[in-house]
């Protein structure tokens, strides 16, 4: 197999031009100098300056942290292919975000605080009393996070490098881990948070370009639900209308009984999927938990609030434009 991956990496990397690899080079480079830089702007011989930043950390590169926390790779492609496939109603699995977050940093947090406490399996500890309970959570939300978070990134995100240079896709998740793992373990919590606020700059300006291309090749805004109504896919199953374009497609909220994402569950049963991620997540509350103080924890959630209204623009909706520009 080895000859195969290296005849189609050289075939692959053909197609790209000196400043295509200049620019995916200078982006590993640059994630690496600012995880250093940043783990050398906090005292990393501490408890809190390794796992809190030092606790001095300001609203916007905390809600950038947030933001990018929650748009990894896989919710990147998921949420494009769940668009392309359904429409626009995905949309509300961000939304959703929006208010929860203001209940994290306006609710929850302030109790963090008041209790001392750094990790959420040590919150349940001082909660409820004894080690059993600390050590559940802390090894339930360990083993939810490898099968069901970084697992899905990590095989998104090695897909993307191989789909774009070529690369066998174990040798791309390596690498990613590699990079990530240098940062994360040398600087701490600050080393993550600065480099997710480089990713966020990049996702959206990279969503951008993205998105107003999208539109510029299917003739504006106005034609988008015209040309997604129409969009068959090549490949179809005979005798069936799964290939079809949904008839709600445009609708944010779905029929409660037969819509594919029906309202109830999107506003309702979400709402409390949302406040375990959001509110008691040791992700999210991690980056909360470093604030320099309560100003910044309000100013993150509404920062990452905002940043959370994005994805619809620029991911979901260049999805569905993807279904009638790629069948």
């Amino acid at each position: 197999r080895m000859p195969n991956f290296t005849i189609n990496f050289y075939a692959r990397s053909q197609s790209f031009s000196i400043s295509d690899i200049i620019v995916i080079a200078t982006y590993f480079l640059l994630n690496l100098a600012v995880g250093i830089w940043s783990s050398c702007r906090v005292s990393r011989n501490t408890l809190s300056g390794y796992f809190l930043a030092g606790r001095d950390m300001a609203w916007w590169p905390i809600g950038s942290s947030l933001f990018a926390s929650s748009e990894g790779s896989g919710l990147f492609i998921g949420l494009a292919g769940t668009g392309a496939a359904g429409g626009i109603a995905v949309a509300g699995f961000e939304w959703n975000a929006t208010y929860v977050l203001l209940a994290l940093a306006w609710i929850f947090v302030p109790v963090y605080i008041s209790s001392g406490i750094v990790t959420m399996p040590e919150y349940l500890g001082r909660r409820f009393g004894g080690e059993r309970i600390r050590t559940y959570l802390a090894v339930l939300s360990l083993l939810l996070s490898v099968f069901t978070k970084i697992s899905t990134d990590l095989y998104s995100g090695a897909l993307f490098v191989q789909v774009c240079l070529g690369w066998n896709l174990y040798l791309s998740t390596v690498l990613m881990l590699v990079v990530t793992a240098l940062y994360t373990i040398a600087g701490g919590l600050a080393a993550v948070i600065y480099t997710d606020t480089l990713q966020t700059f990049i996702m959206i300006i990279g969503a951008i370009i993205l998105t107003i291309t999208a539109f510029n090749k299917i003739g504006g805004y106005n034609n988008l639900e015209q040309v997604y109504s129409i969009a068959v896919p090549s490949k179809i199953i005979p005798n069936s209308t799964c290939h079809l374009p949904r008839a709600d497609a445009m609708h944010l909220f779905r029929d409660a009984v037969t819509g594919d994402l029906p309202w109830p569950g999107m506003t309702l049963g979400l709402t409390i999927l949302a406040t375990w991620y959001w509110c008691t997540d040791q992700v999210i509350v991690q980056r909360s938990l470093s604030a320099k103080n309560m100003s910044h924890v309000k100013g993150a959630s509404i920062f990452a609030a905002y940043l959370k209204l994005l994805p619809f623009i620029f991911i979901i909706l260049p999805g569905m434009i993807s279904r009638a520009l790629y069948p």
